[in-house]
Parts: C-alpha cells; sequence; structure tokens
C-alpha cells in the first residue's frame, strides 16, 4: 500500500471547519427543539404559539417521544451508515462522497424542522415534526459518521490526534456558541416577523453558513492523499459485534452514555434554567454560553499540553466530577439570595474547564482505541468506532430527552422539575467518571508505541 501524505495543520484546521458547520445544526436542534415546541410561560406571554400538545402520555410529552425516537432512529442507522461507509469503492474515497452529498439535505431539513404546516395547536404539526425528525438524524448520521471516521486517519499520530481533537473542539464549541446566537437575532426580529418567524428566519442564516462550513472539507481535501481507502469486506453487523468486543470501548462506551445523558440534561434545560430558576431574559443564555465558550477556549492550550504530559484519562475522570459540581449549583439556582445573573455567571465559569476537557479528549480516545485496535486485528474499521460511540452518546442523548421533558413537567409552575432534572444530571455524570476509571490507557498507548517503535526499528 502507497504511503499516505501527514495531514499538516492547514488541512487539520480546513477539516475542522465541517465541525463547525455541523455542531451549528446540531446545537440549533439539540437547544432550540424542545424549547420552541414546548414554549414555557415567558415565551407564550411573549407570543410564541403552542404548535403540539404540552399534555403527557405516560409520563412522556409528545416533543419529548420526536424527540427521542429521532435520537434512537439516528442512533440505530449509525453502524448502518458506517458500514457502507467503511465499504465503499469511490474514486473521491469512502468519506468524502458522503458528505458532499448529504451536507445541503442536512441545512434543508433543519430550517424546516421549525415550520409546522398549521399555525396552532394540531397532531397535524406533530405528524409533519415527526418526519422531519427522521430525516433531520438520517442526514445527520450521513455527514457525521464518515466525518468522524477521518480523524484518525489524518491524526496518524499522538500529537497529531491530540491536536485535531483541539482544533475540532474550538470549532464545535463555535458551532454550539452560533446556535445559541438564534435567541438574540430572534429577539431583534419579534416586533415584525413574530416570535415563530423570527426564530425560523434566524435559523435559515445559520443554516446557510453551515451548509458552506460543511462543504469546504469536502471539496478541499483529498482524502486519497491521506487516508487508507481501501474498503473493508465485513458486513456492518459483524463488523459492529467485533468492534464492541473491544474491552477498553466498551467501558469508554458505558461512561460516554452517562456523560451524555447528564449533558442533554443539562443542554435542554439551559433556557429554562436562564428564564424560569433565573428569572433573565432569553437572550442571556446567548451571553452566558458565549461567557463560558470563551473561558473554556482559555482553558484549551493547558488542556493539549497537560493531556500529552499527564495523559487523556486522568483529565476526563477530572472533567466529570467538574461537571458534576457544576449541575449540582445549577439545581439550586435562584434559592439562594443572590440575582440571577450571579448564579448565570458561575455556572458559565464553573461548566468551562470540563467543557474544554471532554470537548477535546474524548474524540483522541476513540481514534487511540481504533488504531489500537486495527494493529491487532488487522481490520481497517475507524468508520464503526465512530459510529458505535455515536450510537452510544446519541443513546444517552434520547433518554436525556426522555427524561428532561417528563421530569420537568412536576409542578411546572414552580421551577422544582427543572431543579430535579439538574440532580438527576449530577448523579448521572458522577457515575459516568467511575465508570471511566477503568479504562486502561497505559495498554492503549503502550500498543501503539510498540508498532511505531517496530516501524522505527525495519
Amino acid at each position: 500500500m502507497q504511503e499516505k501524505k501527514i495531514a499538516s495543520n492547514k488541512i487539520l484546521w480546513i477539516f475542522a471547519i465541517g465541525q463547525l458547520g455541523w455542531s451549528t445544526l446540531s446545537g440549533i436542534v439539540t437547544n432550540l427543539l424542545v424549547f420552541f415546541y414546548r414554549p414555557g410561560q415567558e415565551a407564550l406571554n411573549d407570543g410564541q404559539i403552542l404548535f403540539v400538545t404540552k399534555s403527557t402520555f405516560i409520563g412522556l410529552t409528545v416533543i419529548g417521544l420526536i424527540s427521542a425516537v429521532g435520537r434512537i432512529f439516528d442512533a440505530v442507522s449509525d453502524p448502518f451508515i458506517a458500514g457502507k461507509s467503511d465499504s465503499l469503492r469511490h474514486k473521491l474515497g469512502r468519506r468524502i462522497p458522503f458528505m458532499r452529498y448529504s451536507a445541503i439535505p442536512f441545512g434543508l431539513i433543519t430550517v424546516l424542522m421549525f415550520i409546522s404546516p398549521v399555525n396552532h395547536k394540531s397532531p397535524i404539526n406533530a405528524v409533519a415534526l415527526f418526519i422531519c425528525a427522521m430525516l433531520f438524524y438520517l442526514c445527520m448520521t450521513c455527514y457525521c459518521t464518515p466525518y468522524n471516521a477521518l480523524i484518525p486517519e489524518l491524526g496518524r499520530t499522538q500529537n497529531a490526534r491530540i491536536n485535531l481533537s483541539t482544533f475540532i473542539s474550538v470549532t464545535f464549541f463555535f458551532g454550539t456558541a452560533l446556535a445559541y446566537v438564534v435567541p438574540v437575532a430572534a429577539g431583534m426580529l419579534k416586533g415584525s416577523l413574530g416570535y415563530a418567524n423570527s426564530y425560523r428566519v434566524a435559523i435559515g442564516v445559520l443554516a446557510v453558513i453551515a451548509v458552506i462550513c460543511m462543504l469546504i472539507p469536502a471539496f478541499l481535501i483529498d482524502e486519497n492523499q491521506y487516508a487508507d481507502t481501501t474498503p473493508t469486506e465485513a458486513s456492518a453487523f459483524s463488523s459492529l459485534t467485533a468492534t464492541f468486543r473491544n474491552k477498553e470501548f466498551r467501558t469508554f462506551v458505558a461512561s460516554d452514555i452517562l456523560y451524555w445523558l447528564s449533558l442533554t440534561l443539562f443542554q435542554t434545560g439551559l433556557l429554562y434554567y436562564v428564564t424560569e430558576l433565573m428569572g433573565l431574559k432569553e437572550s442571556m443564555s446567548t451571553v452566558l454560553f458565549i461567557t463560558m465558550s470563551v473561558v473554556s477556549l482559555m482553558f484549551y492550550p493547558a488542556v493539549n499540553i497537560f493531556s500529552k504530559k499527564l495523559g487523556k484519562k486522568k483529565l476526563i475522570a477530572f472533567g466529570f466530577m467538574s461537571f458534576s459540581v457544576t449541575f449540582f449549583i445549577t439545581a439550586f439556582a435562584g434559592k439562594v439570595g443572590i440575582p440571577g445573573i450571579a448564579y448565570g455567571i458561575i455556572i458559565a465559569v464553573l461548566a468551562s474547564l470540563p467543557m474544554a476537557i471532554l470537548g477535546i479528549l474524548p474524540q483522541a480516545v476513540v481514534a487511540d482505541i481504533s488504531e489500537a485496535d486495527k494493529l491487532d486485528t488487522g481490520e481497517n474499521r475507524q468508520g464503526m468506532f465512530y459510529a458505535a460511540r455515536t450510537f452510544a452518546f446519541k443513546l444517552g442523548q434520547s433518554l436525556g430527552l426522555l427524561i428532561f421533558t417528563s421530569l420537568s413537567s412536576i409542578h411546572e409552575d414552580t421551577g422544582l422539575g427543572y431543579r430535579l432534572t439538574a440532580i438527576v444530571a449530577t448523579v448521572l455524570c458522577i457515575a459516568g467518571g467511575l465508570v471511566f476509571t477503568r479504562y486502561n490507557e497505559k495498554k492503549i498507548i503502550t500498543r501503539i508505541s510498540d508498532n511505531t517503535e517496530d516501524k522505527q526499528n525495519a
């Protein structure tokens, strides 16, 4: 096999721009969908229309069920798309074709998620939203699964993997921050367009920007120069089964599910925490998120340096514990006699360090595990490792959405349900950190290092 080129930092940054795009679209749906279709009293007073019922069935809301089923469908489709990507024979490679053809539909369907056929509460809106949700998650899988599979191919050394994980974490933060701009932009347009349409226009503008970002790596990176494009022969099911035989990967996945369960509870509840518990305007969620992002970015160089010196495991375990403290404090927002904005700033600053750690290092851990597994088995299935990881964390997100929409309806008028979501997030985050301590990082790194030394001595 012809030796592949080592990707420069310029190529890594071009690749990372793709994450800026898809994280914007994902952030819009993750952070705003429930809030848009299950508005709190403040939003209703401000002119929002109730498009789907807020009633519950066995404790579950319509919007919660749609979101959760969409995530489950997304998780199930991941291994299928990963298998198709791993086995694809195409002149552009195994990943780039998927990225090129899915970017525009991904952006379009994101906008359609927030457009209801009927301008009042109706089952028709629920059906339309369900269909759009399934298409949204299918498009996201078609772009993100092949995209993530390029991470170990472009970052073929320990330092390169950490650098690439840092770059895509930076663009992920900016993409998610862009999603939080929507309430601010919508607030500026409400007077002329109304509540719902102001959100739709803001989302539409961001979707165009996101699609452009996703197409940049799809057209500017030549996969054949940097990646092994040899298709795998195994079926998607057998490849997925083999992936989960890896003990260290199973440990990582178990902790990852718990992490995304807790993070989804927190992210979904953020607008509610800001408006219902802290008594602040919706637009303050953007200010607080930007504050958290800026402070978090200040920690990025330190995380990059110390992960190379201390290893990823110690920092990730610390990140879990730090996040659990943040979630616990959130549960009591507005209870002590300090201004709501003070609570918001405290929570934003405390969350910044674990956001940096857990935004950068888990992707590098998956790259390490997939590289070591490739050396042990001879199978080149990076796509399936990332698909299995996304299968797991999307399962966590699905359960998180179900839990949030169920718990938040408890004494909604007093905010008790919102506080319960933060308490549950705290417990789950602590559990995730404890599980991750069982990950044998030394074994994985030694296997990769031994192979590097063998090549150098050959």
